[in-house]
């Protein structure tokens, strides 16, 4: 069949790909959906939170809760592996995908608190070499446009994918689920590459993927286009200012800091027997999986770790915390930094350091491969929480399931907010 796959959250990017997938053995069930009216207590949500993971198509998931300045719930659902009947628990190990963004948010806050730049200073003056943006040469992009995805560079459809996504070695690679990666997806099996490897690729004259379509005839700050390309290059940008791997730098000044000491963003650093298997459906389990450019959407970390942070960022914005920063830098991260409707109506109505402020909230969401995750935090920082799962939503079949199961968890967690 043809499917669509979208290739990260909240983005109009799309791509035609032929798939053959698996349908769920209960498609012709049906399920009476959760009412989450009258949620009170831990209990009560658990409950309803039961509900979803028996009458949904997704394999497991976690919350956690974060309400004045505790953790209020933290609990997970289902499995990490349906074929082993593992449970999915507090210490599974999952890829949050482009949540993960929002850790390049806080190393960006992080390096500017340490004065290595200010979100004005051009990448061009930190990097080891020139970017041009070929459809606007005379265009100055500066760490601001990278972070707000409005810099001009952008993703090519059609060589993203391949060029950044890749199959952990030692995989069994005869199921529907390997052979669905690497043909029609065309990922390889093989080690990640170095960061400056994989971006030279797109921006040096020599590189396989240099060329007009990585960018956008606008001037910088103008016009938004999600870019996980132009994400990693931030990666990069704050690796050429610290004179530090980035991987290295968000475990020292972020992850360490927060004790998320489970968590990474090398991939080559997860121990597998811990991780979640990531599922197209559920009958059709993945490969592991990388990718090269790790800062636009790899981050591992458990419910116990993202929960540490969740709070870190909850109290941040309410001025209650500098273990990661100064005050002055928990705001930078949710300050309005765009001129309003420059953000797709509909999307956001502005943009902080790679978050999202939408209505009374600041949210970040990420969808690959097999895996999906939400973050939301109030911006008055009274209460947040977040869903990480192992559940695709990239390919376009997938997208209105994961939505919907999204909603019904929403929808849960906030009636237990408006009772407590």
């Amino acid at each position: 069949m043809t499917t669509i796959i979208r290739f990260i959250s909240g983005t109009v990017l799309t791509i035609l790909l032929l798939a053959t997938t698996s349908c769920s053995s209960d498609d012709d069930e049906t399920f009476i959906q959760p009412d989450p009216t009258g949620i009170q207590t831990q209990e009560d949500l658990s409950a309803y939170l039961e509900e979803v993971i028996e009458t949904q198509e997704i394999a497991g998931f976690a919350v956690s809760i974060a309400q004045g300045n505790t953790i209020d719930y933290k609990t997970s659902f289902g499995f990490k592996n349906i074929e082993t009947q593992r449970a999915f628990n507090n210490q599974t190990v999952i890829n949050i995908a482009s949540l993960s963004k929002s850790f390049v948010g806080a190393a960006t806050a992080k390096a500017i608190e340490q004065g290595y730049f200010t979100l004005d200073t051009p990448i061009n003056g930190l990097l080891p070499v020139e970017i041009v943006n070929l459809e606007n040469p005379d265009a100055v992009i500066r760490v601001r446009h990278l972070v707000t995805h409005t810099s001009g560079i952008v993703d090519d459809q059609s060589t993203y994918l391949q060029a950044n996504y890749f199959v952990l070695l030692n995989q069994d690679m005869s199921t529907t689920g390997a052979n669905i990666l690497t043909s029609p997806l065309g990922l390889e099996v093989m080690n990640p590459v170095p960061l400056e490897e994989y971006l030279a690729e797109y921006f040096l004259e020599d590189g396989e993927l240099y060329g007009n379509s990585n960018f956008i005839d606008v001037e910088p700050g103008e016009t938004w286009a999600y870019s996980n390309v132009a994400t990693s290059l931030m990666g990069f940008v704050i690796e050429s200012a610290t004179e530090e791997d980035f991987a290295s730098y968000v475990a020292t000044h972020i992850l360490s800091p927060l004790q998320m000491n489970n968590s990474t963003f090398n991939v080559t650093e997860v121990n597998q027997e811990g991780w979640a298997i990531p599922y197209l459906d559920k009958n059709t389990p993945l490969p592991f999986y990388g990718n090269h450019g790790y800062p636009e959407g790899s981050i591992y970390t458990t419910n116990d770790d993202l929960a540490n942070y969740l709070l870190d960022m909850t109290k941040g914005i309410k001025g209650q915390s500098n273990t990661l920063f100064g005050t002055a830098f928990y705001e930078l991260l949710f300050t309005p930094q765009l001129d309003a409707g420059i953000v797709p109506d509909g999307f956001a109505e502005n943009h902080g350091l790679y978050w999202y402020k939408k209505g009374n909230s600041w949210v970040h969401s990420g969808n690959s491969l097999g895996v999906s995750s939400h973050m939301e935090i109030k911006t008055d920082g009274s209460s947040g929480f977040f869903v990480i799962a192992n559940m695709d939503a990239t390919f376009s079949d997938n997208t209105p399931i994961w939505e919907a199961v999204l909603q019904l968890i929403k929808e849960g967690v906030q009636e237990y907010l408006h009772n407590n």
